[in-house]
């Protein structure tokens, strides 16, 4: 964990996040897939996807799944929740860390899609 990470429990500006090029930053935010990408498999891997949220930011959530659960019949259209860290990028950021730690040195993140929780 960065020393710049910070809790948020109320939705995320994104637009501001990307225009100040923040990083480590715990966020919380809502959104609609638009794109499911392959899983990235180099490393740990990652269940990966583009969202857009309210104010028009594209975020790509990468999601660790060999600590959490993959998220199960994601959709184009669907409707996430989230919370996770957000890294700055030119395309308008990512969210990673949506699972729990499991060494207890960063905060739990997660997704919720339906009614389920994946973390």
């Amino acid at each position: 964990m960065g020393s710049a990470c910070q809790q948020a429990d109320t939705p995320s500006n994104f637009a501001e996040l990307w225009r100040n090029q923040a990083t480590e930053v715990q966020v919380h935010g809502k959104g609609k897939v638009t794109h499911l990408l392959p899983d990235d498999t180099k490393g740990s891997r990652h269940q990966r996807f583009i969202i857009h949220v309210r104010d028009g930011t594209s975020l790509l959530i990468v999601h660790n799944i060999d600590i959490a659960p993959r998220i199960e019949n994601l959709a184009v259209t669907d409707s996430v929740e989230f919370y996770g860290e957000y890294i700055w990028n030119p395309k308008g950021g990512l969210v990673h860390w949506t699972h729990k730690d499991p060494q207890a040195r960063h905060p739990h993140g997660w997704i919720i899609h339906g009614e389920k929780k994946y973390w």
